[in-house]
């Protein structure tokens, strides 16, 4: 699967469950939760003890299905090499690494940088990155993407961390391309996978609506 293959896929579903745990066999339980709510995109964060290990074993068991697994909280080359050798499809990283990103072009993967100024944009799409993580949206907020894309309405932007519910719809008419939730998915369910796959859902469902409300048909 080639990286043009993989931004088109985010581009198109919108929405990454952005996987913590505090262990192995949690993570892997969030992951199922998320699927069987109808999210398909599953970023695994380096700080889930055994990230490595755990992106092997889900890029085995979804390697026939749609789903596609990626590697988040990828802080420096050796990470995502690493990620990369255990089957991640795409590199989520908090900040920029203009390394990160220069060493997942050379294996034609999609590397998703943090940004959170105008000068960390542009440096991004100088090393080559197609896919920006707006990041942390908490503090950002939908304007600071509206603001972005005015001198750089090429960007292509998904910002994560303060996603929920309610504001989905301002990330998208701002001109955000897709999101990434974690926290907001999985906060106040003590445990409750049934409940995770629920919440997954109407996650979906207020994408779906939010892109259709702000006119995106595809990206």
């Amino acid at each position: 699967m080639n990286k043009e293959t993989v931004l088109q896929r985010i581009c198109s579903d919108s929405l990454v469950a952005v996987i913590r745990a505090s262990g192995y066999a949690e993570a892997g339980q969030l992951v199922s939760a998320c699927v069987e709510g109808g999210i398909k995109l599953i970023e695994i964060t380096f700080t889930v003890p055994g990230a490595h290990r755990l992106l092997a074993s889900l890029s085995e068991t979804y390697e026939q299905t749609d789903v596609m697994i990626g590697a988040g909280t990828v802080l420096d080359e050796a990470t995502a090499r690493l990620a990369l050798l255990h089957g991640a499809r795409f590199i989520v990283s908090p900040c920029l690494n203009v390394e990160v990103v220069t060493l997942c072009n050379r294996y034609g993967i999609l590397a998703l940088p943090g940004i959170m100024t105008v000068r960390e944009a542009v440096l991004a799409l100088e090393a080559g990155a197609d896919l920006l993580k707006v990041f942390p949206g908490e503090l950002l907020g939908p304007k600071f993407v509206q603001a972005l894309k005015g001198p750089l309405p090429q960007l292509r932007l998904m910002p994560t961390g303060g996603v929920d519910l309610p504001n989905i719809r301002d990330w998208f008419q701002a001109g955000s391309v897709a999101v990434g939730v974690g926290g907001n998915l999985t906060c106040g369910i003590a445990g409750d996978y049934s409940l995770i796959a629920a919440r997954a859902q109407q996650f979906v469902q207020a994408v779906g609506q939010a892109k259709s409300e702000a006119g995106i048909i595809g990206s």
